[in-house]
């Protein structure tokens, strides 16, 4: 193969490493400290360096290299502290529980914050664990080597996650883009999925199930809310109230078109079934349909180049498209004569104009920086300031009403009941069953029964491959690679498969401990942890002040009623003042969107809750799809906003009038919900049981 070729394709595949660059920075990380513990003959120092190496990983959030060297100093002094306090407490069962409990309790607490305290907590209580298994290993060992390995191991378990923060910053600050771009191809992606879904409502078809197809896009459009939540949060941290220079200033600019498309793409102009009902037989709606099915393809396409930066060359087909779809109106037009139809067609126009618009905003990707001289490009801050903030942030999360107050309670009661039963019990390497069950204990019910599934069958997996991979590779240091890629797997899949994460985490511990050991003693002792520590989870998210989605609900309705009131409202000035994304604009878009999809995710959620606490599913389901359908109109009046007339005159004032009508009936609505409820209210027959629960 020629070299330049060759580099080409690296370069691709290096550009194309997901959750920038992740699970290359951990194959670095555990492939050098498997290397060094081979030369110096330490294959001992191997699990808790590799232990620490992980929990680091996970500790890590997407920041600036400066940021990510603050949090990394400030993991590693939380990893020492939870590590010191393991050593002083691992001999004294009642203290060490009753520490990891409140310390369960309290990491967890910090999620309240923001997400770089949320993932640090999260690493230090699992390293906790780590430094116990660490101690639990040392115990059993002969007395020498277990004496050492208690000495060394918080030592290794440090040193390992600090050699992890060496690749993290330096990564950082070399490729400080790339999460930024990794963010942006994600949120293309998806949005041309949307885009391309959004499409399929245009089917001159009677029959079709509307609602459907509406609530199958609120869920696809939850997903494009927190890819632009995620880009936009990915930018600000690089540049805070600064401008932005070089390829950020870029990127900054495409996500402010991907705003506009997600607002055009998302908007709604008229009942689908009623245009069925009247274009049946005529190609309109065929039209409509291609050209926002050629418009997600171009926003695929522009991912693509996002990915292997390089410029994006918008295609012509959609413009011959939108020709065609205007033709057709002029076509139809001329050959309609009622006032129904008429209307209807009218409704058509405006969707043709706003694709036309659509249209150009893909076009200006090209250019994306050309944006900053047109629209206001300021982001919200929602970080922290200071301390008092921090503080702040945490004892507003401090009531049962919380559902990370609850969480943190479950969870810490959950690490105590998986204590017990170890000690009760006592099988080998007990303390799996304290990382099973901080693994699979979920805030959600749905979620905490998802990820037993997955943990258990995963690491039924990971121990059959792993069986079968010690009999079939026997050498040592081909154990010792086969480690290092279980970790890699484990990263580059932890967030979308987790079941072949767990295989691969399953199968790097087999091959590490069978360093120092026959690991074949682990096999079925860790299936029996994992088991018990998934069913102590499962209880825990069952029994311990139970966070069901159909008793939050109402309050998530209003929500959204409100956000969407204020939506229209910033929508409703710009009719009088002109169009301008400025950033209140963009914010309270932002917000109604934000509520439209955790109104749907709760929603989705509550599905897969038992059915006696949901008695009335059926009707935030109907509520939903209404929402996102009130929504979608929303977006279309925001879509076409331009001045209607002269400060002051009737135009101006009767639409002002009007809007603030319907925003002070969706304040009112909102006030209904939460006085009175709507969602929630338990059958005759089980109000004993959901009392009980």
């Amino acid at each position: 193969m020629p070299l330049l070729p060759f580099r080409q394709q690296l370069r691709e595949r290096l550009r194309d490493v997901p959750a920038g660059g992740q699970p290359l920075r951990v194959l670095l990380t555990l492939g050098s400290l498997m290397v060094m513990c081979l030369l110096g003959q330490r294959s001992a120092a191997v699990i808790p360096l590799f232990l620490g190496a992980i929990a680091s990983a996970l500790a890590e959030t997407d920041d600036s290299w400066r940021k990510r060297l603050r949090a990394q100093v400030l993991t590693l002094a939380c990893f020492a502290a939870a590590a010191l306090a393991v050593q002083v407490l691992f001999d004294h069962p009642i203290l060490f529980i009753a520490g990891l409990a409140l310390v369960a309790f309290c990491l967890t607490m910090l999620g309240a914050v923001d997400a770089r305290y949320r993932a640090i907590g999260y690493a230090t209580l699992i390293l906790w664990i780590y430094a116990t298994l660490n101690l639990d290993h040392a115990a059993s060992a002969p007395a020498a080597a277990g004496a050492l390995a208690r000495r060394e191991g918080p030592v290794l378990l440090l040193a390992g996650a600090a050699w992890y923060g060496v690749f993290s910053v330096g990564w950082a600050a070399l490729f400080p883009a790339q999460p930024v771009q990794a963010l942006l191809v994600r949120l293309y992606t998806v949005l041309g999925d949307y885009v391309r879904f959004k499409a399929s409502l245009f089917e001159p078809l009677r029959g079709i199930d509307i609602e459907q197809k509406r609530l199958s896009l609120a869920q696809l459009n939850t997903d494009v809310v927190s890819e632009l939540n995620a880009a936009k949060e990915g930018i600000f941290r690089r540049i805070g109230k600064r401008a932005p220079t070089g390829r950020i200033a870029r990127y900054r600019g495409l996500y402010m078109i991907a705003q506009d498309v997600h607002e055009r793409a998302s908007s709604s102009h008229d009942d689908y079934n009623a245009l069925a009902d009247t274009f049946f037989h005529s190609d309109l709606l065929y039209r409509c349909r291609r050209v926002l099915a050629l418009q997600g393809l171009e926003c695929q396409r522009l991912a693509t180049s996002i990915a292997r930066r390089e410029p994006f060359v918008k295609s012509d087909v959609t413009v011959q498209a939108l020709a065609d779809l205007r033709g057709a109106i002029e076509h139809e037009r001329a050959r309609t004569r009622e006032a129904g139809p008429l209307a209807l067609l009218a409704s058509v126009e405006a969707l043709a104009r706003n694709l036309a618009q659509l249209d150009g905003q893909l076009a200006g990707a090209s250019q994306p920086s050309a944006q900053a001289g047109r629209v206001d490009m300021g982001l919200a801050d929602i970080s922290p300031h200071g301390w008092r903030d921090v503080v702040d942030r945490v004892r507003r999360q401090l009531t049962p009403d919380s559902a990370l107050f609850r969480h943190a309670l479950r969870l810490a009661v959950a690490l105590t009941a998986g204590y017990v039963v170890m000690r009760v019990i006592h099988p080998a390497q007990g303390y799996w069953i304290l990382l099973t069950t901080l693994f699979v204990c979920q805030q959600t019910y749905g979620g905490t029964i998802a990820r037993m599934g997955q943990r258990i069958a995963g690491t039924a997996l990971g121990v059959v491959a792993g069986w079968a991979l010690l009999q079939l590779f026997p050498l040592p240091w081909l154990q010792s690679l086969l480690a290092v890629a279980a970790g890699v797997v484990f990263f580059a899949t932890r967030t979308r498969r987790y079941l072949l994460a767990t295989a691969a985490m399953t199968l790097l511990v087999l091959m590490c401990f069978n360093q120092i050991g026959d690991s074949g003693v682990l096999l079925v002792p860790r299936l029996v942890d994992t088991a018990i520590g998934s069913v102590i989870a499962g209880l825990a998210t069952l029994l311990v002040l139970p966070h069901w989605q159909a008793r939050r609900i109402d309050a998530l309705a209003a929500s959204a009623l409100r956000s969407q009131a204020g939506y229209l409202r910033q929508i409703a000035r710009q009719y009088r003042s002109g169009a301008r994304d400025d950033l209140a604009y963009r914010v309270a878009r932002r917000d109604a969107h934000n509520a439209d999809a955790a109104l749907s995710s709760a929603v989705s959620d509550m599905f897969r809750e038992p059915g006696f606490v949901r008695p009335r599913a059926g009707v935030a389901l109907r509520f939903l799809i209404r929402a996102h359908t009130l929504l979608s109109y929303l977006s279309a009046l925001g879509a076409h906003r331009a001045v209607v007339g002269p400060a002051g005159s009737a135009a101006v004032r009767a639409l002002l009038e009007a809007a603030e009508g319907a925003a002070v009936a969706l304040d009112a609505l909102a006030v209904v919900l939460v006085e009175r409820g709507a969602f929630h209210e338990p059958r005759p027959g089980a109000a004993a049981t959901t009392a009980a629960t």
